[in-house]
């Protein structure tokens, strides 16, 4: 049988039936754009996460305490000398700068708003780690750290939930839990999401949180501490330096394992990547299941309709119709089925993801979700695969039918 002819046979079979055909379309429509949609949700999301943790900075070391990939007895605190032993040690020659952090979450007000928020008590410092630029002002100096001083820095955002505007507030006073504290500065605006904001950020000399923020452990304890890099390329020799270092400091005996992590981007970013293609390939897999659904909607249409036709199968195999004709015939309309609600299910999911963006870009979320050719080609592959799958089946009932039996059915 001619293969155009085939098509357009099919075309008046699914014509004579339009309601079912369109109920049994609308099954791979959905199933196509949870597909595509909940796939492009994933990438996006992934590229999202990587991008905020690029912000960071790619000559950023991040020093932890305690070590979950070792067993560890008594682990040391972190604490200001080990900072100190890895900003003044001449052994750290691949340390450019070095910041310990102490942070705290507590409720900072102005007249009658107020927020909670996580405070970062830091060195000066920390400005050159993290490449915090002062809109206006001036950054945490070591005048204010040696004496305690009760003043703050403001990322632009908290700034603004707090006194209405991010610009002219030097000067003013706003109270961290409780206590009062001048403003001496405000950073520039960076962006960025909830995972990692700078925006919200609330700075204060580290030894004023140290004094009025809630602590556990040792007096100069810090929660982590930060490194930058003279040279990027040069992060497994300021690693190893680092290393060195704190086990002198915290006298770990040369067998032992250490008692901190040292974490650079690439690590994080490792992390990152397994995570996202997890998150990527369980979304895939939920829109699968609603293909699924949808071919087995295919199946049973087919098989019904091999039912109604029975007798129409017999006329043709009585005049000369071969086995693979009828076969064709029917396989040839559940492929149309599944490629007609394929290319329907690809403009819904491209519908759908635009609707996403726009509802993250009004609510401040940077996810720019952006429909792939990957996913395309997957979800119209996986359809095609869907119609032959499930139709073969009906298709090879059909075509094996005998023709005397057929005629007989009524």
């Amino acid at each position: 049988m001619n293969f155009l002819l085939n098509i357009k046979e099919a075309f008046a079979s699914l014509n004579a039936n339009k309601t079912r055909s369109l109920l049994t379309i609308l099954g791979i429509v959905i199933g196509v754009a949870s597909v595509i949609a909940l796939l492009s949700l994933g990438e996006s999301a992934g590229a999202s996460i990587t991008g905020e943790i690029e912000s960071i900075g790619t000559n950023v070391i991040y020093i932890l305490s305690g070590n979950n990939s070792e067993d560890v007895s008594n682990p040391k605190d972190l604490t200001l000398r080990d900072a100190q032993a890895l900003a003044s040690s001449t052994r750290a020659t691949e340390i450019a700068y070095v910041a310990p952090v102490f942070t705290g979450a507590t409720e900072v007000t102005h007249a009658d708003r107020s927020v909670t928020t996580s405070i970062l008590g830091i060195t000066p410092d920390y400005q050159f780690v993290q490449n915090i630029t002062i809109a206006e002002g001036t950054f945490i100096s070591q005048a204010q750290i040696d004496g305690r001083s009760a003043v703050v820095v403001l990322g632009p955002s908290i700034a603004q939930q707090l006194l209405g505007r991010s610009s002219g507030v030097v000067g003013n006073s706003i109270r961290i839990g409780g206590y009062p504290y001048r403003i001496v500065g405000v950073a520039e605006a960076k962006g960025g999401s909830a995972f990692n904001n700078p925006d919200n950020n609330v700075y204060i000399p580290i030894s004023t949180a140290q004094a009025r923020l809630p602590r556990s452990g040792a007096p100069d304890r810090v929660q982590y501490i930060l490194a930058s890099m003279v040279d990027v390329d040069n992060a497994d020799l300021a690693i190893r330096q680092i290393r060195e270092v704190l086990r002198t400091t915290h006298r770990i005996p040369p067998r032992s394992p250490d008692d901190f992590t040292l974490l650079n981007q690439q690590d994080f970013l490792a992390v990152a990547s397994t995570i996202t293609s997890v998150l990527t390939i369980f979304l895939g897999g939920i829109g699968a299941i609603s293909l699924l659904v949808g071919g087995i909607g295919i199946m049973n249409i087919m098989l019904v309709s091999v039912t109604e036709r029975t007798r129409e199968i017999g006329l043709r195999k009585a005049l000369g119709a071969r086995k693979t004709d009828i076969l064709l015939q029917f396989l040839t309309e559940s492929v149309l089925l599944s490629l007609i609600g394929g290319l329907l299910g690809i403009a819904l999911g491209w519908l759908i993801s635009a609707a996403v963006s726009q509802v993250a870009a009004s609510t401040g979320t940077p996810l720019e979700i952006a429909v792939t050719l990957n996913s395309i080609l997957l979800a119209t592959l996986f359809s095609a695969a869907v119609g032959v799958f499930f139709g073969y089946y009906p298709a090879n009932r059909a075509s094996n039918l005998a023709p005397v039996e057929a005629l007989r059915y009524e």
